[in-house]
């Protein structure tokens, strides 16, 4: 199960632009949370106390122990809106979950081990998929899900069908490649080191046919 994240939250009053906006000089982040039937319900966070509770996780895997005004319920994070070139969060929604209801969310997918193509023919790995979407209860989110690609050959691929997640729905597509081991690309260096060096040596011939040339002319003249 991913690890729990605690993190402070209060009601807010104010919405709309402007009051996003005086919200974020005093240094703290609108967000919102949902679900259940319940009416969005407008928060504030202390923005320094996010960024550091977003450290080294997966936000989207992540649930938060949201404590709201002495308030605690458990979250997930669905949507972190940032600005569009300082990187700065600018607004959050939560989504809060109970423990005995199922949830859809995505799970990021690290792969394991160094394929067999890779280690003994030179092949490249290639991971297509990043993340998986699975449907499971709370307490049995998984920060990530670890794929062991240690048997995977020269030509030979892994699919959403070859996976299990335990105690979790995958509603990922089965045919959906998830990495994959290509040939190795070792013959093409030698081929471009080839054409780089007639592409040098050519202009090297021409130059010295003109030299010759002028030579010749310079010895007409002395005549």
């Amino acid at each position: 199960m991913a690890t729990a994240v605690a993190l402070g939250a209060e009601r807010r009053s104010g919405t709309g632009k402007g009051a996003a906006r005086q919200l974020r000089l005093k240094g703290r982040i609108p967000a919102v949370i949902y679900g259940h039937g319940r009416d969005p319900e407008p928060l504030a966070l202390a923005e320094a106390e996010l960024e550091k509770a977003l450290l080294g996780i997966a936000a989207e895997s992540t649930v938060f122990d949201l404590t709201i005004d002495g308030t605690a319920v458990k979250a997930l994070i669905r949507e972190i809106q940032r600005h569009p070139y300082r990187a700065k969060i600018v607004h959050v929604d939560f989504y809060e979950i109970h423990a005995g209801e199922k949830i859809t969310l995505e799970v990021p997918i690290h792969l394991v081990g160094i394929p067999d193509g890779v280690r003994n023919a030179g092949g490249v790995l290639d991971q297509v998929l990043r993340e998986i979407e699975i449907r499971v209860l709370p307490t049995d989110i998984p920060e990530h899900f670890e794929v062991d690609v240690t048997d995977l050959h020269v030509g030979t691929s892994l699919h959403v069908r070859d996976l299990t997640i335990p105690n979790a729905e995958i509603l990922t597509d089965d045919d959906t490649t998830v990495c994959t081991v290509g040939a190795p690309r070792l013959e093409e260096e030698p081929v471009a080191a080839a054409e780089a060096v007639e592409a040098v040596a050519e202009p090297e011939l021409i130059r010295k046919a003109k030299e010759d040339e002028g030579e010749g002319e310079g010895g007409d003249e002395e005549d």
